[in-house]
């Protein structure tokens, strides 16, 4: 079906890249958590979680000391967002747990959260869920803090290593791939699965791919244009072209 000129055309995907100017670090890139410390990984496992107490700690207190908290949208966040305020934006789909797009202004129906968010815990027995913040403030006394409904493990939401994406995110990542006129990847590696797969499934269903990424990508090769500028920079220029 051919597009219509006023139904957005432009599905964005972001990746850590587009928060390390707010102070979070990446995990991949030379000055990543798991470049600096391989061993971090592991507090990601879910059967390292599940099944080990110490895992749960270690993991707690990264949690309560992660930069997330203290993080501020950056100017590539605050363009994304106006884009949407625009009309040109038809979703974006972010590989990060940091509530950034959010809180720059985009709103939650154009947000997928592909890797789930930070903001909320839940019980992995009984599914309650509770703001992460207030499980946090339990640690002092708990450092391991356990379900106050049925006392089963607590995780934040966010998708573990051995754990699926979300479905609904992950369906509603497809469409927008699969629709968008120009599929835009911004801060991302594309090497993690299955969301790195989202640009050349935009590719053949007929988008123009626009990849800002300070090191290559195995994609890079499918791109109508590749733009290697600070992602603060690049992103609001992009817009900038979009919108006009």
């Amino acid at each position: 079906m051919p597009h219509h000129h006023d139904e957005p055309g432009v599905t964005v995907l972001t990746g850590a890249g587009i928060s390390t100017s707010s102070g979070i670090p990446d995990f991949r890139g030379p000055q990543g958590v798991w470049t600096q410390d391989p061993s971090a990984a592991r507090l990601l496992e879910i059967g390292a979680y599940v099944r080990d107490a110490d895992v749960r700690v270690q993991g707690w207190r990264a949690w309560a000391s992660h930069a997330v908290w203290h993080a501020r949208p950056t100017a590539a966040h605050r363009a994304l967002a106006d884009l949407e305020r625009a009309g040109g934006l038809r979703a974006v789909l972010t590989q990060n747990f940091d509530g950034l797009h959010q809180a720059a202004g985009s709103s939650d129906e154009h947000v997928v959260e592909l890797h789930g968010s930070l903001a909320t815990t839940s019980c992995l027995r009984c599914t309650t869920t509770w703001p992460t913040s207030e499980v946090l403030a339990r640690l002092p006394d708990e450092p391991d803090p356990r379900c106050v409904e049925c006392g089963g493990v607590l995780k934040p939401d966010v998708v573990y290593f051995g754990e699926q994406l979300p479905e609904d995110a992950l369906s509603r990542a497809v469409a927008a791939a699969t629709d968008a006129q120009t599929f835009v990847a911004i801060g991302t590696t594309l090497t993690v699965h299955p969301v790195a797969s989202l640009a050349p499934l935009a590719v053949e269903s007929g988008a123009r791919l626009v990849i800002v990424n300070a090191e290559p990508t195995p994609y890079d090769h499918l791109a109508d244009e590749v733009i290697r500028t600070p992602i603060d920079e690049a992103v609001p220029a992009l817009v900038a072209t979009l919108t006009r």
